[in-house]
């Protein structure tokens, strides 16, 4: 470990700690010693109980001159997925092995790898003498789990203690090719329902004794179906909708099923709220149920609203930072999934880059040794040009 930078040994250092989600795994601890190490304040904010007990960590560090430099937040996870079958890895997925210059393990890009690289530049900024202002850093154990007590919770604790950042940056593995193609300034919403229709089962040589639902569920499902709900914006793309799963506990071919389910998502931008999305659906399905004389009943799920940081302030930062240390012009994007940004924006401006997230979540998941140390370049080229930004 010693060959590579302190940004790489502590990638390694955290890669092996086990914390697939809920666990904490000693990562947090192994932040905290290296954040208390560096002068920072360290609190330690667990939520829930029982199984669902998450354990988050905030730590901040104020050494303000009167230089006017804002209040700059770090965020990011320690937990981590899943290894799937461990004996398809090619070296242990908690060993944090180097090989060809790619570090390997769970968490080596999503996000532990990030989380390394902005720890190792706020060390090399407090080292270089500078003036540094306010950093903080927001670090959660629940962002791959249900999200129910990790960042949400932290920034209801920020609020509540008037702590608010003038901005957030998230440690997100953001570029899909190569260190400075992509950064987020924005996430679509997502709404997902799981919608039951009951009939009445029969023998399916005499389908007038029987009502089948399957019809009607089809019915239902045809605004869902691979679809898109509107033009797109001019920072979103459309909002998406998929079927993700139909079945029935009917196993026999000569029976009419009395009851189907199934699972659709729905990934939307600013044009819709989860609200107008339910009850659009709620209604149309209601029409269907009654022309097919069917029970119809939904479930849903939403915990990200969309939200996007307009240009400016932030991004421009890291667009100068990207430019600087790779002479890469990145993109300004809202594509792919939902991430803890979704809860930070309520915080003020905030916005996603990390390191190339090809192999996140996958066997053998890794990044390139050279990535981290550029990214922990561009990371503090950001912080030494906070001057004057609020």
């Amino acid at each position: 470990m010693s060959d590579h930078s302190y940004a790489v040994n502590l990638a390694q250092r955290l890669i092996q700690c086990p914390s697939v989600t809920p666990a904490e795994g000693g990562a947090l601890e192994l932040l905290q010693a290296e954040c208390e190490a560096m002068g920072f304040s360290c609190t330690r904010l667990p939520f829930g109980e029982g199984a669902a007990r998450i354990d988050n960590l905030y730590a901040e560090i104020d050494a303000s001159d009167g230089s006017g430099l804002p209040h700059f937040a770090f965020a990011g996870h320690t937990d981590v997925v899943p290894v799937g079958n461990e004996a398809d890895w090619s070296s242990g997925p908690f060993a944090g092995e180097i090989k060809a210059g790619q570090l390997y393990g769970r968490g080596a890009a999503d996000m532990k790898g990030g989380i390394a690289c902005f720890i190792a530049a706020v060390k090399a900024h407090l080292e270089a003498g500078k003036p540094h202002g306010r950093i903080s850093l927001i670090i959660t154990g629940d962002e791959e789990g249900d999200a129910l007590n990790g960042t949400v919770k932290m920034v209801e604790w920020m609020q509540a203690h008037n702590i608010i950042p003038d901005m957030c940056l998230v440690g997100e593995p953001t570029n899909p090719e190569q260190l400075g193609d992509v950064i987020k300034n924005g996430r679509r919403g997502s709404v997902s329902g799981h919608l039951t229709v009951t009939g009445m089962q029969g023998h399916v040589a005499y389908p007038h004794l029987a009502n089948n639902p399957m019809p009607a569920l089809l019915d239902m499902l045809a605004p869902v179906n691979s679809t898109e709900l509107d033009g797109g914006t001019p920072h979103f793309d459309p909002s998406t909708a998929e079927i993700v799963s139909i079945e029935t506990p009917n196993m026999a071919g000569n029976v009419i099923p009395q009851t189907v389910h199934a699972q659709f998502n729905i990934r939307f931008n600013t044009e819709h709220s989860a609200d107008s999305l339910t009850g659009w659906l709620e209604e149309h399905f209601a029409r269907i149920a009654a022309a097919r004389n069917v029970e119809v009943s939904v479930d849903w799920r939403s915990n990200a609203a969309p939200f996007v940081t307009e240009p400016g302030v932030l991004t421009d930062l890291l667009q100068s930072a990207i430019s600087e240390v790779t002479q890469k012009t990145a993109q300004l994007s809202t594509s792919g999934g939902t991430s803890d940004a979704r809860f930070l924006c309520a915080l003020g401006p905030v916005a996603e880059f990390g390191l190339v997230g090809q192999t996140m979540h996958k066997v053998d998941e890794h990044v390139a040794v050279a990535d981290i140390d550029q990214l922990t370049a561009i990371y503090g080229y950001l912080l030494g040009n906070l001057g004057g930004k609020s």
